[in-house]
């Protein structure tokens, strides 16, 4: 009876349906090895079936390129910070365009910060900074998809919104694809969570064309009490799991030929991966923040929830990027952060909320973080980037959006807005492009989130103009621009 239930119970759950009784038993063995990892693992989506995965450079083999940076941390400023009021600013513009804040300068020289954020302006010599980033797209969804995989968010004339198979993949995915590290630790971690907005996650965050497998594994909130990524934990002796594991290796082999269902092959995957994580101690010591000594998460930032204002003062961030730290140190390739829930998306309420809630944690996590990988020698080797989906509207109260603006807000701004590089062979102390006199549009070098994309994946060791082949083997682009080698050093 058990066994009948479990497999109704998975196979009303998967896409391909028609899933054979052995498949269930091998579920429900998964629950006796204390493995609830392989869902955590799907990035809590079905399955999809049918991408390919596959990817070739110029229509040939795979090429990966000489590599700046062994891994990646990628800070996510969801809901997209006002670059005219933290780092782009323009004193002499009028006052309803230059906002409330001073600038203050950084130990890049010239380069200048919003006096909010002090623990940067030490830091700044670190960074190359790109501020003539511009694209046309106002839409939160469709923006954060080109910021995060490169292509242009368009499919069929409609804008791509919500998370697909046939979607790009973003960094952390093409990285596991085609740079594993062969570590026991995932090679893409998203943290904290898949972020929900105008009735879909946000793409850009999963695998799509490159099918379930390198979906992200998402580990939940590093700042939280109780904080345990779901799978990790052993209740079970080394003998008794093992003892499992054969048993279920026993079912397994007369059904061998299953293997070539595409879905069936890709739960195998996932079993592996988790079968692999689970056994690992290295995989368990990276994700313990208490092995951290006191002082160091309390420069991190602990969780100060600032209640009434955008972010809620983003409890999580300090811990993210603390645990961000941790992972690249043991060999992950990507950790994506993200600010979660539009954080930055200050329609109204702003300099409240930029000052009271919003620039306090980024202060303090960023450069706890740019410091602390500094001091550990790991910045020549970590590239960290930071990046919105866009910017905010130079004049307070534009309306550009459906969402509007109040007199103390501003709204969406694709026309121009700032990102940031440092470490990994990014080049150190480089501003490039610049802004009009009002922070509007790129008065010099515009750069497109393709030619961002194209800039990290170099730095990265991948070939931009690596093809990618979806369900129906056509070829795909990997992003949809140039590297700028002016940012590489």
């Amino acid at each position: 009876m058990e066994l009948v239930l479990m497999e109704r119970l998975f196979t009303a759950h998967h896409p391909a349906a028609c899933i054979p009784r052995r498949r269930a038993v091998k579920v429900g063995g998964l629950a006796a090895l204390g493995l609830t990892l392989p869902q955590l693992l799907k990035a809590e989506t079905v399955a999809r079936v049918g991408a390919t995965g596959e990817v070739a450079s110029s229509g040939q083999s795979p090429r990966v390129i000489d590599a700046k940076a062994k891994s990646c941390i990628l800070f996510f400023m969801e809901g997209a910070p006002s670059h005219i009021d933290l780092w782009d600013m323009k004193p002499d513009a009028p006052e309803q365009i230059r906002g409330q804040y001073s600038p203050i300068a950084t130990s890049l020289p010239g380069f200048h910060v919003c006096e909010h954020l002090p623990l940067w302006a030490p830091l700044m010599h670190h960074m190359a900074v790109v501020r003539s980033m511009s694209h046309p797209f106002v839409d939160h969804n469709a923006s954060s998809y080109y910021a995060l995989t490169g292509q242009i968010p368009l499919r069929e004339s409609q804008l791509i919104r919500g998370p697909s198979p046939d979607n790009a993949p973003p960094f952390g995915s093409v990285l596991a694809k085609m740079r594993p590290s062969g570590e026991a630790l995932p090679d893409y971690v998203h943290v904290p969570k898949l972020m929900f907005n105008c009735g879909d996650f946000i793409p850009g965050a999963l695998a799509g064309l490159l099918g379930d497998a390198y979906d992200p594994l998402i580990a939940g909130d590093p700042s939280a009490s109780d904080f345990n990524v779901p799978g990790l934990e052993r209740v079970l002796t080394d003998d008794r799991f093992d003892r499992r594991r054969a048993l279920l290796g026993r079912l397994d082999d007369p059904f061998a030929t299953t293997r070539e269902n595409a879905a069936i092959g890709r739960m195998e995957t996932f079993y592996e991966r988790a079968y692999s994580l689970i056994t690992s101690p290295k995989a368990r010591e990276a994700f313990d923040l208490g092995k951290e000594p006191a002082e160091v998460r309390e420069r991190y930032g602990l969780p100060k929830p600032v209640g009434g204002y955008r972010g809620n003062g983003l409890p999580h961030l300090g811990q993210s990027f603390l645990l961000a730290r941790r992972l690249v140190e043991a060999g992950v390739r990507l950790v994506t952060i993200w600010a979660g829930n539009q954080a930055f998306d200050t329609h109204t309420n702003h300099f409240a909320s930029v000052t009271n809630a919003l620039c306090p944690p980024i202060n303090q996590a960023f450069s706890a973080l740019l410091a602390d990988l500094a001091d550990r020698g790991l910045l020549a080797e970590t590239l960290v980037v930071v990046v919105g989906e866009f910017g905010r509207t130079p004049k307070m109260g534009q309306i550009t959006s459906s969402a509007g603006a109040t007199p103390d807000g501003r709204d969406h701004w694709p026309h121009c807005y700032t990102a940031f590089l440092a470490g990994g062979g990014a080049k150190a102390g480089m501003v490039y492009g610049s802004s009009d006199a009002m922070a509007a549009y790129p008065a010099e070098n515009p750069v497109t989130p393709g030619d961002f994309a194209a800039t990290v994946y170099t730095l990265l060791g991948i070939d931009p103009q690596t093809r990618i082949y979806d369900r129906f083997r056509r070829p795909h682009s990997l992003v949809a621009g140039e590297p700028i080698v002016d940012l590489i050093s």
